[in-house]
């Protein structure tokens, strides 16, 4: 928690500091700097319109994905199997390039006498999508953030992801596939539950 409000924090101090004209700005210096005119017809919207679309890319930075999964449902009836949620789209950007990152969350967890609503799983891998992000750190942020919030069994995410940083700049090799997991709980020490996740993305 304690790192969330310091990057809160940061955040907050940031924008009091950079104003919107400010970032317009930068925008309109890399499209002098990429060699191109931002006064002509087509370019003279093209700051506005990024800062915008940067309002949406980065959006995660303005919600918790712990209060999100805060509301929960006691009244299950005993369940206490795996609950699992496959193909969960998403879209984020490389923190090393700002370049589109796309692909796919599978997520399972095991209640503990409650359950979280299935889109509060879903908007939160949203929340941390829409940030900066390596998917390595995204993978565990997804699983500590279910863990610490629903204190479940075990946790179990799977993500595939495409990184236009390898397929359009750098080593150009496209259909390049990115997979990541995170195993917590049981399904880390009961490699049959494990087993059981993978085969269910028939794996």
């Amino acid at each position: 928690m304690t790192s969330l409000i310091s990057k809160k924090s940061f955040r907050d101090a940031l924008q009091k500091k950079i104003s919107r004209k400010e970032a317009e700005k930068a925008v309109e210096t890399l499209i002098r700097w990429a060699g191109d005119n931002p006064e002509r017809e087509g370019l003279k919207e093209t700051p506005r319109r990024v800062t915008k679309a940067f309002e949406e890319f980065f959006s995660g930075y303005n919600e918790s994905a712990e209060d999100i999964l805060s509301k929960t449902f006691e009244d299950v009836h005993g369940y206490e199997d795996i609950v699992m949620l496959k193909d969960i789209s998403f879209d984020s950007h490389c923190e090393h390039h700002m370049v589109p990152i796309n692909g796919i969350v599978h997520l399972a967890y095991i209640p503990v006498k409650k359950v979280v609503g299935i889109s509060k799983l879903a908007r939160t891998v949203d929340i941390f999508a829409k940030r900066l992000q390596t998917q390595e750190t995204m993978t565990q942020q997804i699983a500590n953030c279910i863990n610490n919030s629903l204190k479940p069994r075990g946790v179990a995410v799977y993500i595939e992801a495409f990184h236009q940083c390898m397929t359009t700049r750098g080593v150009q090799k496209p259909n390049v596939a990115t997979i990541t997991t995170c195993f917590l709980g049981d399904f880390k020490s009961d490699k049959s539950l494990e087993s059981r996740f993978i085969n269910f993305l028939g794996k």
